[in-house]
């Protein structure tokens, strides 16, 4: 008889995906159930220019929190930030990424934190995925669930799907 294979199994424990921003910053919660992926919500929070930065960053992380309260998830999975051509933008997403860092830690949250050519690559398989690609996949992931029209909540949603193949990995890998 060949090798006993494992399956990817992972308990119903909800998880946070998030990609960082201020002006727009996407949030996805995923369960895995058995081995079989499901979206229990997804948004995009929005913030209006016309209010100060500061302002900005306090509607994220209260509007955050609220996300946090009505899904209940156990564990957030943030993505990294890549470099970015304009310095003060870069600034002030890595800002909001850690007012969103914060409100997770403040939940009690498991926070891991993913660069996106590793969300790529866990949800295709191809580091350097498009967009597209990436959305296609989520698709057949996440079966006949309809995705989100905004690419940061689907972004979220990847992250999310990154973090519970990871975790099922590692737990395939604790019981080996």
């Amino acid at each position: 008889m060949g090798p006993r294979r494992e399956k990817l199994v992972s308990s119903g424990v909800p998880i946070l995906g998030v990609d960082p921003g201020y002006g727009r910053c996407g949030w996805g919660i995923v369960e895995m159930l058995g081995n079989r992926l499901r979206t229990c919500g997804c948004g995009v929070i929005e913030t209006s220019a016309r209010v100060p930065f500061t302002e900005r960053l306090t509607v994220l992380h209260a509007e955050l929190q609220e996300v946090i309260r009505r899904h209940g998830p156990g564990e957030a999975a943030v993505e990294q930030l890549y470099f970015a051509k304009n310095v003060k933008t870069a600034i002030d997403v890595g800002q909001a990424r850690g007012v969103v860092i914060l409100t997770c830690a403040e939940a009690g949250l498991a926070i891991a934190e993913y660069k996106p050519v590793e969300i790529k690559l866990a949800v295709t398989g191809y580091g350097a995925a498009t967009k597209d690609q990436v959305q296609r996949m989520l698709r057949m992931l996440l079966g006949s669930q309809p995705l989100p029209k905004l690419d940061d909540a689907s972004d979220a949603l990847a992250a999310a799907v990154c973090h519970a193949h990871s975790r099922a990995l590692k737990s395939a890998a604790r019981r080996a």
